[in-house]
């Protein structure tokens, strides 16, 4: 089985939002997930994550802690099932940040719908299906109760 590699973004802002994208594809019902994707040949996680940081938000921002890693057998927008290796990034971003497709990919234009802030009082609302992987919730909640105690 082919292994691709995945840097994800895991973008909060000053309230504690955050940002996923809504993707829709032929393999599930539609589902919200953070913005990122596969690195390319010679790039490393983070060199990936900038990218896909700028590419899918227009952003140019700090690339923070690896948050999570996560290994895990799908498919993705038309392509065979494969074993993903991904590291989650933390991206603290200014609330008043403008949020723009700057380079999208002709698969991006077709599978994402749109973009949300997302506050973890909207989504302990939601099914956990709504969200993947299912942990994005609790990973926000762990992610907001470190920042309180620092503050």
């Amino acid at each position: 089985m082919e292994v691709r590699k995945s840097s994800r973004l895991f973008i909060v802002n000053n309230e504690g939002d955050l940002l996923l994208f809504l993707y829709k594809d032929e393999h599930q019902a539609p589902f919200w997930a953070t913005a990122g994707g596969e690195l390319k040949p010679g790039e490393s996680y983070t060199d990936a994550a900038a990218r896909e940081l700028y590419e899918e938000t227009g952003l140019t921002l700090k690339i923070g802690p690896l948050l999570k890693e996560r290994d895990e057998v799908y498919a993705v927008a038309r392509s065979t099932p494969a074993r993903w290796l991904e590291k989650y990034y933390l991206v603290e971003c200014p609330s008043s940040s403008n949020i723009f497709a700057a380079e999208w990919t002709e698969e991006e234009k077709r599978t994402i719908q749109k973009w949300k802030w997302w506050s973890i009082k909207e989504m302990q609302h939601e099914d956990t299906a709504t969200f993947k992987p299912e942990w994005i919730p609790e990973l926000l909640k762990a992610i907001l109760s470190q920042h309180q105690h620092c503050a």
